[in-house]
C-alpha cells in the first residue's frame, strides 16, 4: 500500500524578489510540515511550476495542468502534478513608478501600463505514483471548492487527499473520495513489474512516425543524449513515459527529466546520456548543441547531428519490426492495392494500438535476449545470488559478434541493471520472463510470416492491455468542475486562494496515521518461483546451419593429425599440417581440436616430445589467431587449461609448458575474457558443492557436461534457484557455513586464476614487455571503459603492493604490470563476488611472490630452452652492394608477405616463392630483401626484391598473421614509385625498438633535408654533409636560408671557374668582339638588374668568359646549331637574314629563373623587350624557340601560361579606343610584336598573303564527301576537334570552349565550327592519323602560328581577325591528377592485397586511374602539333607553368617530327635540352628532400617516358634505343643514383657547382654521376639498350594512333624479377649471373643424364636472360667462343655493324636483291625484343622484309663509303679457297713502342704476297698488312717486356722488313719454327 499524495504546496509568485524581467516563485504553503521518514520533500518545485519562467500576464489566462517527473538521490521517480491557475493583483509597477517618479521622469515607458495585472497560482501534488487523471480530478476539485465557494472547507478535502492510501498493484480497484461529494475508482495494474503506458506510447509514433521512433529507441538503448521540444508539456511528459514503456524489460536509468525548466537549460550540456523535455519556447538555445538528437514533436521530425551515428538494429530484425509496425499503425497499407478492400482495416483505438506496439517491442527483445539466461555465471547463492552475464558467449552463439548495436546494448547500464534484476533464478516472473522461456520456439517458426507474427503481438497487446485495465471500466466517477470556466467574463473581485489552517490538515494527517498503526498489516503473498531458462542457445543457432559449414571431412583431417602426433607418426603429421592450419579457420575445428587435445591429457599433464610439441603449439597458435579478443566461442577458454597440461621436459627438473609458446595473442590481455573465465569456473565450482550437499556423496560433473545443457543434468542456476527457495528454512550456523564455503571457493579461484595469468602474462624471455607492447591494453594504466567501474582497483593494488617483501627484488617493468594488470582483475571478480577483506589483502601479498617465482622458473626454462638446436631458420643472405653503396642497418631477419600480385604465390601456378624469409637490409641508396622461400619444394630458390631508397611513397605499419607461425606480428607495407611493394612482417627475434629505428633511419634516408643529402651526392663518402646541414639550418629561418643560399652560390660559382677549370678558348672566333657584345648586353640590363636582389651578376662579370663557354657547350647549343636556329658568331658577322638568334640576356638567370642561359629569339626582337615581355608569362617563362622542321620552316615554341591580367590585354585589338596606353598596354603590343616577329621568320609567310586564319574556311566547297576523298589531307580538323573536347556536338552546331565557338562579326561562320571539323576530317577515316599531307590545300586557309593554351587561361579573350594567330584551346591534365592518377595506377598494378571483388580487377583499377587517358590527351596533342608543324604553321604551346605538360608535349612532338632524336645521342639531347635545362622541377616533383614531401611524387617524367614506349611501339623500326633502354631512364630517374635528375633547373644546378663537373674531376672512376655517362659505357660493353630492329627512314615524321584502344599497359609497371631485384642496377645483376655456373660442379651427379631443359619461371626468372632473343643469342656465343679461343673479344657493336654493312655491300653487289642474303637482315629487323621473348611484328614477315630492302641504304649506323673497297670484295668471293690462305693461325704481336703484347688471327696470302693480320678470326675488316716485299729477314727471337708468360724462349721470333721490326709469339717453339719456314719459303718463292 502506498499513499496516493505524499505532499500537497500551494506555490505563487514573489513579489518581493521580483527582479528586472524574471520573476520567481515561492512555496506559500506545504502540507504536512514536516517531511515522511520514507520520503524527503523534493527540492525546487517552484522551478517546475512555471517551467518557462514566473511571469505576470496582462490578462487571466485558462488554468493548465501538467505533471513534471523529479528524481530524487536514490533514483526514485516523484510526479509533481502542477493546477496552476491565474489571480488578479494591483501592478506592482504603477505603484513603483508613482514612489519614483520624481527621478524617473525621462525614462518612464511609453507604453500604457494596465491597472490590474494577473499572476500565477499553482497547486502541486507530489506522489510515487503515476496517475495523471486523480490528480487531474483531485487539483480541479480543489480549485472548484475555492472558486465556486462550496460549503465543503478546503482543509478536509486536502486532508482526505493526503491520507488516501491505495495498493501499488494487484490489479484492486479502489473507490476514494475527498469529501466534497466527489467519487474516483482507481485501477491498479496487476503487474508493477510492467510499465503503463495509457495511450502515450501510440501518440509517440502518431507524432513522429515509425523510422523516426526506431531512431529514438536504438539511440535510448545505445546511450545517445534525447531532447524532445514540443510546446505542449503534457505532451513532454507523455512521449518521454512512452520511449520509456517501449524500452521494457530494461529500464532506463541515466538523467530523465520529461520536462526542464528554462533556469536549468545549461543541463542539456551535461556529458552523460539523458532523455529530457523542452519547451519549444527554448528552440533556439538547443541549436548549439553538437551531440543531441532532437525529436520535434509537434513538427514531427527527428534531427541527428553530422557526429551522431546511431547504431540500427540488426537485420532481418529491423525490418520486421518495421514491417509489424505499420501493420499495427496502419493496417490499411497492405490491402490498398487490392481490388476489392475489405470493408473495414481502421487501426484499433488508441489504448489498444498503444498496447499492439508495445507488444511488438516486446516480441523484439525476446528475439534479441533469448537464451540469455544460458550465459548468466551464478558466481554467489547465499547470502544473496551474485550473477555475471558472458557477453562473449552470448554474442558468439548468436554469430553476431561483430553487431554494433547488440554491442553496445550489452555494454550498456540498462543491460547491467536488467541482469541484477532478472538474473536471479528463484524470484517473481513477469510477461516477459514468460516469452523468453516458452514461446521463443513459437517465435523463430513464425518469424517469417507477418501475420502469424501480428497474431502473436494482438496475443501479447491483449495481456498487456488487461495488465492495466483488469476490470470493465465503471462509471462511478463524479467530481465537480467550475461552474464555467474562468474567462475574462467573470466578476474582477475573485478571491485569492485562501491560506490555509495548518493544523486542521495535520489532524487529519495524523489521525489517519494512528488508524494505520493499529490496523493489522496487509499480508500479501509474493509468488515466487523458478525462473525457466528457456530453450539453450546453441540449438539455435544450429538450426540456422551456420555452424555446419565446415564438413566432416575437415575435422577428421584434425583429428587424424592429432592422433598421427600422439602415435610419433611425424612424416604423417608433417604432410597434413598445412591442411590441419587450413581447416582451423573454421570454428567447428578449432572446437574440434580441444576436445581432441583434452583426451590426450592424463591427470592434469601431457608430457610431449620436441617435435609433438611443436607440432601441438602451432595448433594451438593456429587456433589462437583467429579467435577475436573477445573469445565468442569459448575457444581460448577451452584451451587455456590445455596450455598448461602440455609440456616438455628441457633437462633435469626443468619442463616447458605449452603455455610460454602461445601468449602472442591479444585475448589474453583482455580483462573481460578473463573474468568471464573466471566466473565459469567460480560457478563450476559451487555448482559441485552443492550437488554434494544435495547427495552426499561426490559429484563429478565436468564443465562438459554443462555446456551440453543436457536435460537430465542440474544447470547452476536451477541449483542455485532450489538454495534460494530453502534459504529461509535454514538455522542461522547452516547459512553461514553455506557463505563461508561460498567465499572460500571463489577465494581458492582466485589465487589459481593469478598463478594462471601470470603464466600466459609473462613472457618466456623477460626482458620483453608483452604486456605493455600489445596494442590491445597498450599502457596498462589506460584502462578501457569497461574496467571503470571498480574505481577502487588500483587504489587498494597499489597500497598492497608495497608491502609485499618483493618490492626491491624485481624492479623489472615486466613484472611490475603484470602484478598491476593481476591486482586489477583480482579487486574487480573479489569485490564482485563478496570476498572477505582479510582474503583480498591475503591475495595481494601473494600476487607479487606468484609473479616472482613464475619469474624464476621462467628464467630456467629460457636458458634451457636456449640451448635447444633452434629451428633451422634459413641463414641471411648478404646482398651485392654498389661500389659507394653503405649499409646503414645491417640485416634485420623478417618475412616477406605476398601482396597483391598472384603470380608469386603460386595461385596462379608455378611455385610459391612468397611469403619468403630472409632479412631487409637498409643501405644509403636501396631498400632490399634477400631471402628463401618457405615453402620447403622452392627453398633453394633466393628471393631478392629491392628498390631506391628514393623512390619510397608510403610507408604504413601493418600487423601480420604468418601461415606456419601464426603469431601476429608488426610488419610494414612499403610502396615505391618503381612499382615495387614489399610487405614485411618482421621476425619476433627483432626487437620492435629496432623496427622503429628502421623506420626513423629510412624517413631521414628517403627526405634528406638537402639535395646534397642525396645517394647521387654521398655516394663514397661518409654521409657528414647531411649532418652539417641539419645543424646549421636548425634555427634560420627561411628568408635568411635562401639568401645565404644564393650568397653561397655565387661564391661558389665565381670561385669554381675561376679556380678549379682550365680556361677553355671560347669556341668562337673573335673573341675582342664577343667580349664587348657581352658588355653591351651587360650595360642594356643594369638598370633593371640592380632592382633585382636575386641576381648573380653582381660576382660574375663578364670577363667570366668560363661561364659563358660552358653554357655554349651545353648540349642544347649544338642542337640549336644542328637546327640553323642561330649560331654564337658574333654581332658583325651575324647575318641579318637570319631569323633567329641566340640570346644570352638569360646567361645570369636573372629573366628567368627556370630558363637555361642561352635562348633561341627572333632576330628582330631586342633583349630590352623581352625583360618586359616575360612579366606576361607565369614564372616569367616567355615563348623560346626550341625546334624548327627542316622543311618547312615552321617552329615550335615553349611558354609557360599568361598571367590571368596579361591574357585578356593579349587579345585586345589594337584599335580599341584608349585615351592613355597604360603598362599593360605597351606590354601586349610588345607581345604582339614578338608574336609577329615569328611569324615573319617563316618563309610561308613572305609567299603569301591576305588573312590566313582557319577562319577562313566557308563551308560550302567542301559539302561533298567525295571532294574529301580525293584530297586525302591531313586530318587536322578532327585532330582539333578531339583536342578541344567537342566530342558531342552534333555538326551544325557550334563548339564549345572560347573564340572556337563564336559567331564572328564578318558574318562569316566562325573558326571551329564542328561540321567543318569533320569534313576537314574527311568523314571515313576517323583516325588521328593518316595519309600524306597535302599541304598545297591547307595552305589558303590555316593560320601562321596556332597557340596551344589553356582552355581554362584563354576565358573572355577577343581576337582581331587580321592576326596571323589563332589559339587553340584544350584542357590540360592538372599535376593532381597525375599525381592522383598514378597512385591509383600503382595500386592496380601493384596492389597490396588479393582482390576478391570482381568489380576491382586489375583492368578496372586501370581505368580507374585513368593512366591511359592522360596518356591518350598528352599523345593527342602532340600528334595535333606535329600535324601543325607539318603543314608548315608555326605552334607555340604554353600551357600551365610551362615546365610539366608543356615539356611532356613539346618533347613529344620532336621525338614525333624529328628522326635524330630517336638515336641515343639525340634522346640524351632531347632530355637534356626540354627537360633538364628548361627547369622542369625533377627534385619538387620527385619529393626529393623534406621540403617537397608534402608536395607528393608527381611522375610527369615517367609519363612521358611511357608516350614514348607507346610509340616505340608502334614504330619499333624507328628507334635506336630498345624499350629497356626507357624503362632503364624510368627506374633511375627516381632512383637518386645519378646526379642527372637532381635539381629544379639549371640555376640550381650551378649554384651546387653540379652543372659543369670535369670528367677529370672523378675522384673514383667507378662512380658515375651522370646517368647518360654510365648509359654509354653499358651500351659499348652490352647491347642491352640497342634496338635490333633500329631502320629508320629518311625524315619519317611519326603519327602514332592515341586512342587508349591502341595504348598497352607498359610492361615497366607490371613485371618483376625475383631472382634477382630490378634489372637496372647492371653491376648487381652482373656479378649474380656467374656465380651458379661456378657452383654446379660439386653436386653429385645422381640424376643421370642431364636435361638441357630449364624451367623459366614468371616473376622469378628475367625472361630477356633466360631466354634471350635470337640476335642477342648469337652475339653472346660469339663472345663464349672467342674467349674459349683465348682471341680478344671483339666489341658487340662492331660485330653487329660489320655485319649489317657486310649484307648491304651484297645486297647491293647482286643483281637482283635475293631473299635468302637479306633474310638475316630482316628477321632482326622483324625480331622485336619484348618482355615475352622473341616476337614477331604483327605485320607478317614479308612486308617487313620489303621495308628492309627499301631502306637498306640508310640503315646502317655507321656510314660506308660509296664503293667497297677491293679487299673487302676481294676476301669475301675467293675466301674459301684454300690455297689463297696459305698459312694462319694465331700469334701474338708485340705492339708498336709501350704497347702491349695482343694476340691477333694472321693469315699468310701467297697469292697476294702478304701477311695479313685479324682481330679476331671471324673478322671480315683487316686491321692491318706487312708486304712480303718489303722483309728482309726473319730470325728466331728473344722474350721481351710483358710477353706472354708460360711460353718457352723458343717460340719468339722477329721479323724484319725495310721499316721497323715485328717481334711475334707463338704458342710454342713447334709452331714457330713452322711459321718462320712458311715465310721462308714464300721469300724464296718471290
Amino acid at each position: 500500500m502506498a499513499r496516493l499524495a505524499d505532499y500537497f504546496v500551494v506555490v505563487g509568485y514573489d513579489l518581493d524578489k521580483r527582479g528586472g524581467s524574471e520573476g520567481q516563485g515561492r512555496i506559500l504553503q506545504r502540507f504536512p510540515e514536516k517531511d515522511w521518514e520514507d520520503n524527503p520533500f523534493p527540492q525546487g518545485i517552484e522551478l517546475f511550476c512555471q517551467p518557462s519562467g514566473w511571469q505576470l500576464v496582462p490578462e487571466r489566462q485558462p488554468a493548465t495542468f501538467f505533471v513534471a517527473v523529479l528524481t530524487d538521490i536514490n533514483s526514485e521517480r516523484h510526479y509533481c502534478a502542477c493546477f496552476t491557475f491565474w489571480e488578479a493583483l494591483d501592478n506592482p509597477q504603477l505603484q513603483r513608478a508613482e514612489a519614483s517618479e520624481a527621478d524617473e521622469v525621462d525614462e518612464e515607458p511609453a507604453v500604457v501600463q494596465p491597472s490590474q495585472v494577473f499572476a500565477p497560482k499553482s497547486l502541486v501534488l507530489v506522489s510515487r505514483l503515476d496517475h495523471t487523471e486523480v490528480f487531474r480530478n483531485c487539483l480541479g476539485l480543489i480549485y472548484t471548492v475555492h472558486v465556486d465557494a462550496l460549503s465543503v472547507p478546503l482543509e478536509t478535502v486536502i486532508g482526505n487527499l493526503l491520507t488516501c492510501v491505495i495498493p501499488i498493484a494487484g490489479g484492486s480497484q479502489r473507490t476514494i473520495t475527498l469529501g466534497a461529494g466527489d467519487r474516483q475508482v482507481i485501477q491498479t495494474p496487476i503487474n508493477d513489474s510492467l510499465p503503463v503506458s495509457g495511450s502515450s506510447v501510440a501518440q509517440l509514433f502518431r507524432q513522429l512516425g515509425i523510422v523516426n521512433v526506431l531512431y529514438l529507441f536504438c539511440a535510448a538503448l545505445t546511450e545517445h543524449k534525447i531532447l524532445f521540444l514540443s510546446s505542449s508539456y503534457q505532451r513532454l511528459t507523455d512521449a518521454c513515459r512512452g520511449l520509456l514503456a517501449i524500452m521494457f524489460p530494461l529500464k532506463y536509468s541515466f538523467t530523465y527529466v520529461p520536462i526542464l525548466p528554462g533556469k536549468l537549460l545549461e543541463v542539456l550540456s551535461t556529458p552523460t546520456p539523458f532523455i529530457i523535455g523542452v519547451n519549444s519556447f527554448f528552440r533556439s538555445e538547443t541549436q548549439e548543441l553538437l551531440d543531441v538528437i532532437i525529436a520535434d514533436l509537434d513538427g514531427g521530425t527527428v534531427t541527428i547531428p553530422e557526429c551522431v551515428h546511431i547504431s540500427l538494429l540488426p537485420e532481418p530484425l529491423l525490418q520486421q519490426t518495421q514491417t509489424a509496425l505499420s501493420m499495427v499503425l496502419d493496417p490499411e497499407l497492405e490491402v490498398a492495392d487490392h481490388a476489392f478492400p475489405p470493408s473495414s482495416t481502421q487501426p484499433s483505438a488508441l489504448k489498444i494500438q498503444d498496447k499492439e506496439i508495445r507488444a511488438v517491442f516486446l516480441w523484439l527483445f525476446a528475439r534479441l535476449f533469448q537464451g540469455y539466461r544460458w550465459c548468466l555465471h551464478i558466481i554467489r547463492i547465499h547470502p544473496e545470488p551474485v550473477i555475471r552475464f558472458h557477453k562473449a558467449a552470448f554474442l558468439g552463439q548468436r554469430a553476431l559478434s561483430e553487431d554494433d548495436f547488440l554491442m553496445k546494448v550489452l555494454d550498456g547500464m540498462a543491460f547491467a541493471g536488467f541482469v541484477s534484476e532478472r538474473g536471479p533464478p528463484y524470484r517473481t516472473t513477469d510477461l516477459f520472463d514468460d516469452l523468453i522461456a516458452n514461446q521463443v520456439e513459437r517465435i523463430r517458426q513464425e518469424e517469417a510470416c507477418p501475420h502469424k507474427v501480428m497474431n502473436h503481438i494482438k496475443e501479447l497487446a491483449e495481456q498487456l492491455f488487461k495488465n492495466e485495465n483488469p476490470y470493465p471500466t465503471v462509471a462511478m466517477h463524479k467530481v465537480q468542475r467550475p461552474s464555467e470556466s474562468p474567462g475574462q467574463n467573470q466578476p474582477q473581485n475573485q478571491t485569492p486562494f485562501p491560506p490555509l489552517d495548518e493544523v486542521t490538515v495535520q489532524l487529519f494527517i495524523d489521525h489517519a496515521a494512528a488508524k494505520l498503526k493499529t490496523a493489522p498489516p496487509v499480508v500479501k503473498a509474493e509468488l515466487k518461483g523458478m525462473v525457466p531458462s528457456g530453450p539453450p542457445l546453441g540449438d539455435i543457432v544450429d538450426r540456422n546451419g551456420n555452424v555446419l559449414a565446415n564438413s566432416a571431412r575437415r575435422l577428421e583431417v584434425v583429428r587424424n593429425c592429432i592422433t598421427y602426433i600422439f602415435e610419433n607418426k611425424m612424416l604423417e603429421a608433417k604432410k597434413l599440417m598445412p591442411a590441419v592450419l587450413r581447416a582451423l579457420k573454421g570454428r567447428a575445428a578449432r572446437i574440434c581440436l580441444t576436445q581432441e587435445l583434452n583426451q590426450h591429457v592424463l591427470q592434469n599433464r601431457a608430457v610431449l616430445d620436441d617435435q609433438q610439441f611443436d607440432y601441438i603449439v602451432r595448433m594451438m597458435n593456429c587456433t589462437l589467431q583467429d579467435c577475436s579478443h573477445m573469445d565468442e566461442h569459448g575457444i581460448a577458454a577451452a584451451l587455456l587449461p590445455l596450455v598448461t597440461a602440455f609440456c616438455r621436459k628441457l633437462g633435469a627438473g626443468i619442463t616447458q609448458f605449452a603455455y610460454s609458446c602461445v601468449q602472442e595473442h591479444m585475448v589474453w590481455t583482455n580483462m573481460q575474457f578473463w573474468e568471464a573465465m573466471f566466473y565459469s569456473d567460480v560457478q563450476n565450482h559451487i555448482r559441485a558443492l552443492y550437488l554434494e550437499v544435495d547427495d552426499g556423496e561426490p559429484h563429478a560433473n565436468s564443465s562438459q557436461e554443462q555446456q551440453d545443457g543436457g536435460r537430465e543434468v542440474v544447470s547452476a542456476l536451477e541449483l542455485a534457484s532450489e538454495q534460494s527457495r530453502l534459504w529461509p528454512t535454514l538455522s542461522k550456523d547452516m547459512q553461514t557455513e553455506r557463505v563461508q564455503k561460498e567465499e572460500s571457493t571463489v577465494f581458492s579461484q582466485a589465487i589459481h586464476y593469478a598463478n594462471r595469468m601470470s603464466y600466459l602474462l609473462l613472457p618466456l624471455d623477460t626482458s620483453k614487455n608483452r604486456l605493455l607492447r600489445s596494442s590491445g591494453l597498450g599502457d596498462v594504466e589506460s584502462v578501457s571503459n569497461s574496467y571503470v567501474t571498480n574505481s577502487i582497483a588500483g587504489s587498494m593494488a597499489e597500497s598492497y603492493d608495497t608491502e609485499s617483501g618483493f618490492e626491491d627484488a624485481e624492479s623489472s617493468d615486466v613484472a611490475n604490470s603484470v602484478v598491476r594488470f593481476i591486482n586489477r582483475f583480482v579487486d574487480k571478480v573479489c569485490n564482485e563476488s563478496g570476498v572477505t577483506n582479510e582474503h583480498l589483502k591475503a591475495l595481494h601479498t601473494m600476487i607479487p611472490d606468484i609473479v616472482q617465482m613464475h619469474i624464476e622458473t621462467l628464467d630456467a626454462v629460457h636458458r634451457e630452452s636456449k640451448r635447444l638446436p633452434p629451428i633451422q631458420k634459413p641463414k641471411l643472405l648478404r646482398p651485392t652492394l654498389l661500389s659507394g653503396e653503405e649499409l646503414v642497418m645491417d640485416g634485420m631477419r623478417v618475412h616477406l608477405i605476398p601482396d597483391g600480385r598472384e603470380e608469386a604465390t603460386g595461385l596462379m601456378g608455378g611455385p610459391p616463392l612468397l611469403p619468403a624469409e630472409g632479412a631487409i637490409f637498409l643501405t644509403t641508396y636501396r631498400l632490399i630483401f634477400k631471402g628463401t622461400p618457405s615453402d620447403p619444394l622452392v627453398g633453394e630458390q633466393v628471393v631478392t626484391r629491392s628498390f631506391p631508397i628514393a623512390s619510397l611513397t608510403k610507408e604504413k605499419r601493418i600487423s601480420v598473421t604468418l601461415p606456419m607461425d601464426q603469431f601476429v606480428q608488426e610488419g610494414l607495407q612499403l610502396r615505391s614509385c618503381t612499382f615495387q611493394l614489399m610487405k614485411i612482417a618482421f621476425d619476433e627475434e627483432v626487437a620492435s625498438d629496432l623496427a622503429e629505428v628502421f623506420r626513423k633511419h629510412m624517413h631521414k634516408l628517403r627526405y634528406p633535408q638537402h639535395v646534397q643529402g642525396t645517394f647521387a651526392f654521398t655516394v663514397g663518402q661518409c654521409g657528414k654533409l647531411v649532418v652539417e646541414h641539419k645543424a646549421k639550418d636548425k634555427n634560420q629561418s627561411i628568408k635568411t636560408l635562401s639568401k645565404n643560399l644564393v650568397k653561397s652560390a655565387k661564391r661558389t660559382i665565381g670561385r669554381q671557374y675561376v679556380t678549379r677549370k682550365k680556361y677553355t678558348p671560347p669556341t668562337w672566333e673573335n673573341r675582342s668582339s664577343l667580349q664587348s657584345e657581352l658588355d653591351e648586353d651587360e650595360i642594356s640590363v643594369s638598370e633593371e638588374l640592380d632592382q633585382s636582389s636575386l641576381t648573380l651578376s653582381s660576382t660574375i662579370r663578364s670577363s667570366d668568359r668560363q661561364t659563358m663557354s660552358n653554357v655554349v657547350e651545353r648540349a642544347c647549343c649544338r642542337d640549336y646549331q644542328r637546327l640553323g636556329l642561330g649560331t654564337l658568331s658574333n654581332s658583325l658577322t651575324r647575318s641579318k637574314n637570319e631569323p633567329f638568334r641566340i640570346s644570352t640576356v638569360n646567361r645570369m638567370y636573372t629573366v628567368c629563373r627556370s630558363y637555361p642561359g642561352l635562348l633561341i629569339v627572333p632576330q628582330s626582337i631586342p633583349d630590352s623587350t623581352i625583360q618586359r615581355i616575360c612579366r606576361c608569362y607565369r614564372q616569367n617563362r616567355f615563348p623560346v624557340v626550341c625546334w624548327r622542321n627542316s622543311r618547312t620552316k615552321a617552329v615550335l615554341l615553349r611558354s609557360a601560361g599568361l598571367h590571368a591580367k596579361g591574357v585578356v590585354g593579349f587579345f585586345k585589338s589594337p584599335n580599341a579606343p584608349t585615351a592613355v596606353p597604360s603598362q599593360a598596354d605597351s606590354t601586349s603590343l610588345e607581345q604582339e610584336k614578338y608574336l609577329q616577329a615569328i611569324i615573319s621568320s617563316m618563309p610561308s609567310y613572305s609567299e603569301t598573303s591576305g588573312r590566313n586564319t582557319l577562319s577562313g574556311f566557308t563551308s560550302t566547297h567542301m559539302n561533298t564527301s567525295d571532294s574529301s576523298d580525293k584530297l586525302r589531307q591531313p586530318k587536322i580538323g578532327a585532330l582539333m576537334k578531339q583536342v578541344m573536347g567537342a566530342k558531342e556536338d552534333v555538326p551544325g552546331t557550334f563548339s564549345r570552349g572560347g573564340k572556337w565557338g563564336s559567331i564572328r562579326g564578318s558574318g562569316r561562320l566562325s573558326a571551329y565550327n564542328p561540321e567543318v571539323g569533320n569534313r576537314l576530317a574527311g568523314k571515313e577515316s576517323p583516325q588521328p592519323n593518316g595519309g600524306p599531307s597535302d599541304a598545297l590545300f591547307l595552305r589558303p586557309q590555316k593560320a601562321y602560328l596556332y597557340i596551344i593554351g589553356d582552355k581554362a587561361q584563354l576565358k573572355g579573350g577577343k581576337q582581331d581577325s587580321f592576326q596571323q594567330w589563332e589559339v587553340v584551346p584544350i584542357e590540360v591534365c592538372d599535376v593532381r591528377q597525375v599525381k592522383n592518377s598514378f597512385k591509383k595506377l600503382m595500386k592496380a598494378c601493384v596492389p597490396s592485397s588479393p582482390n576478391s571483388d570482381p568489380n576491382m580487377s586489375f583492368h578496372r583499377c586501370l581505368e580507374d586511374s585513368e593512366w591511359m587517358t592522360l596518356l591518350h590527351k598528352v599523345l593527342q596533342v602532340s600528334v595535333l602539333v606535329v600535324e601543325l608543324l607539318d603543314t608548315g604553321s608555326s605552334v607555340m604551346v604554353s600551357l600551365e607553368d610551362g615546365w610539366d605538360v608543356t615539356t611532356q608535349v613539346v618533347s613529344l612532338v620532336q621525338l614525333l617530327s624529328d628522326p635524330y632524336y630517336r638515336t641515343f645521342d639525340g634522346f640524351r639531347l632531347l632530355v637534356e635540352k626540354e627537360w633538364l635545362s628548361f627547369g622542369h622541377r625533377f627534385s619538387h616533383r620527385g619529393a626529393q628532400t623534406l621540403a617537397s614531401q608534402s608536395s607528393g611524387f608527381t611522375p610527369v617524367f615517367l609519363q612521358f617516358l611511357d608516350c614514348v614506349h607507346q610509340i616505340h611501339l608502334q614504330f619499333p623500326m624507328e628507334f635506336e634505343f630498345s624499350q629497356y633502354y626507357l624503362k632503364f631512364l624510368a627506374y633511375h630517374y627516381v632512383s637518386n643514383r645519378f646526379r642527372t635528375f637532381l635539381l629544379d633547373s639549371d640555376y640550381e644546378r650551378i649554384e651546387l657547382g653540379v652543372l659543369y663537373e670535369e670528367k677529370g674531376e672523378r675522384k673514383n672512376p667507378q662512380v658515375c654521376k651522370s646517368v647518360w655517362d654510365y648509359i654509354d659505357r653499358l651500351h659499348k660493353k652490352t647491347p642491352i639498350f640497342y634496338n635490333y630492329m633500329f631502320c629508320p627512314e629518311d625524315e619519317e615524321v611519326l603519327r602514332p594512333y592515341s586512342f587508349i584502344s591502341n595504348l598497352k599497359v607498359w610492361d615497366f609497371y607490371t613485371e618483376e624479377t625475383l631472382s634477382e631485384g630490378p634489372s637496372y642496377d647492371w653491376e648487381l645483376v652482373r656479378g649474380r649471373q656467374e656465380r651458379p655456373a661456378e657452383e654446379t660442379p660439386d653436386k653429385p651427379d645422381t640424376s643421370g643424364p642431364t636435361s638441357q631443359r630449364q624451367i623459366v619461371w614468371p616473376c622469378y626468372d628475367s625472361r630477356s636472360k633466360v631466354v634471350p632473343d635470337a640476335i642477342t643469342k648469337l652475339l653472346q656465343d660469339l663472345q663464349t667462343l672467342e674467349a674459349e679461343l683465348g682471341q680478344a673479344s671483339e666489341k658487340w657493336k662492331d660485330t653487329w655493324d660489320k655485319i649489317k654493312t657486310t649484307q648491304r655491300t651484297e645486297t647491293k653487289l647482286e643483281s637482283r636483291p635475293s631473299f635468302s642474303s637479306s633474310l638475316l637482315m630482316s628477321s632482326n629487323l622483324s625480331h622485336q625484343r619484348r618482355s615475352q621473348g622473341v616476337y614477331l611484328q604483327e605485320s607478317g614477315v614479308g612486308s617487313s622484309i620489303n621495308l628492309a630492302l627499301d631502306c637498306e641504304a640508310s640503315a646502317t649506323s655507321t656510314p660506308v663509303a660509296g664503293r667497297p673497297s677491293t679487299s673487302t670484295l676481294y676476301s669475301q668471293f675467293q675466301s674459301t679457297e684454300s690455297e689463297n690462305r696459305s698459312f694462319e693461325g694465331i700469334l701474338y704481336k708485340k705492339g708498336a713502342l709501350l704497347k702491349p703484347w695482343k694476340p691477333r688471327w694472321f693469315v699468310l696470302d701467297k697469292t697476294k704476297h702478304q701477311l695479313r693480320y685479324y682481330e679476331s678470326r671471324q673478322d671480315k675488316e683487316c686491321k692491318g698488312v706487312i708486304e712480303l716485299a718489303e722483309v728482309e729477314s726473319v730470325i728466331p727471337g728473344t722474350p721481351t717486356m710483358g710477353a706472354p708468360k708460360n711460353i718457352e724462349d723458343k717460340a719468339f721470333f722477329d721479323l724484319k722488313t725495310t721499316k721497323r721490326v715485328y717481334n711475334f709469339c707463338a704458342q710454342d717453339s713447334l709452331n714457330a719454327q713452322l711459321w718462320m719456314d712458311s715465310v721462308q719459303s714464300c721469300l724464296s718463292d718471290a
